[in-house]
């Protein structure tokens, strides 16, 4: 019984470990395109009186979070991800983790990756303008997208961790999970 349990959690452990390692395999190559989940930012949802354009009134990133964001930053420029374009969400806690990633003169915003609003059609409006925006990238190096956790699980059908890198593939369906780099 010792054994089986021993070897069910070898293999629980080792299954993200060769996700990850796979996952880094086809970022080193390029031209790949990565849904980035913006780093630690205790809560859930903002608070009523939200301003997209006002940090102070939005979920942000924590102490622990800025730390992960760095520590992004340093892996994949350790493991040689080469990094062409990067995009991300206006909301604060995805944008402050995208500048500290990848450096604020690298970043553009993009509104197609605000957080999903439950409205059906402006939700279709910003997927499809996510969708063409990876079916008309050409970079050799890696197109990130910096993003939330419930564009994630909305558009490629996976629950992902905070700073978690989903490669994602366009298909008939939308898009599908390449790999996954698990990052903090």
């Amino acid at each position: 019984m010792k054994r089986i349990a021993a070897a069910l959690l070898f293999v629980c452990l080792a299954v993200p470990a060769n996700a990850t390692e796979a996952g880094w395999a086809l970022l080193r190559n390029g031209g790949q395109t990565v849904l980035l989940n913006h780093a630690n930012a205790p809560g859930a949802g903002d608070p009523a009186n939200f301003d997209i354009e006002i940090c102070r009134t939005q979920r942000n990133l924590s102490e622990r979070g800025r730390h992960q964001a760095r520590r992004i930053g340093a892996l994949l420029a350790a493991r040689a991800a080469p990094v062409e374009e990067v995009y991300s969400s206006r909301y604060c806690r995805a944008l402050d983790t995208a500048n500290l990633v990848f450096g604020e003169a690298n970043v553009e915003t993009l509104d197609a990756l605000n957080m999903v609003t439950g409205d059906e059609e402006r939700d279709r409006e910003a997927f499809q303008s996510v969708l063409e925006l990876i079916n008309s990238y050409t970079g050799s190096g890696n197109l990130f997208m910096v993003t939330h956790p419930e564009n994630v699980s909305e558009w490629a059908g996976i629950r992902s961790r905070e700073g978690e890198a989903i490669i994602v593939v366009p298909d008939e369906e939308g898009l599908r999970v390449a790999g996954r780099v698990v990052l903090n």
